[in-house]
């Protein structure tokens, strides 16, 4: 079942981000990697800043959970994780898909660059890699609050629809 987190689930929510995230171990630069990859302060401070996390729940059991929220004009794709025992099981591709359900706003997604596995899950789901350069960096100035080195190190992803309102304006101009 998907469904909405509520306060209940913030433990949850941590656990499951923590788990799936020791993938980005020796992969992201060192200073942008910990353990816990996600202080219980840091997901407190996403939630307050607007993030709405979903949960991928079976038997009781939060398994995967992907966070919505919604800045300007667009919707973004945040904190998208499976536990590592239940990945590659379809869970997060059902998320994805509620989540898009969500919200009928452009959506743009931020992964690190060196994380193949989800880059290719978002391009598996329809969404297009925007080339590496001063737009991908304008966009994750302005639409997520991150630090220069993540920057330099992440990638940005659309969906049809931005893609869509970007081309319109470009030929509007």
């Amino acid at each position: 079942m998907i469904r909405r987190c509520v306060e209940n689930d913030f433990e949850a929510i941590y656990n499951v981000i923590n788990d799936a995230a020791k993938a980005y171990k020796n992969i992201i630069p060192s200073t942008c990697y910990s353990e816990p990859y996600m202080s219980r302060e840091k997901l407190r401070r996403e939630i307050e800043s607007g993030v709405i996390f979903y949960a991928y729940e079976l038997n009781s059991e939060v398994l995967a959970v992907m966070g919505l929220q919604h800045v300007e004009n667009i919707s973004l794709i945040r904190h998208a994780y499976v536990r590592t025992d239940h990945q590659r099981q379809g869970l997060g591709g059902k998320l994805l898909a509620y989540l898009l359900k969500q919200t009928s706003k452009p959506i743009l997604v931020g992964t690190w660059l060196k994380a193949t596995w989800a880059i290719n899950f978002y391009l598996k789901h329809g969404f297009t890699q925007l080339p590496v350069g001063e737009k991908k960096n304008k966009l994750l100035k302005n639409y997520w609050e991150i630090l220069e080195i993540q920057i330099e190190n992440s990638t940005v992803l659309a969906d049809q629809k931005w893609l869509n309102e970007k081309n319109k304006n470009k030929h509007n101009l």
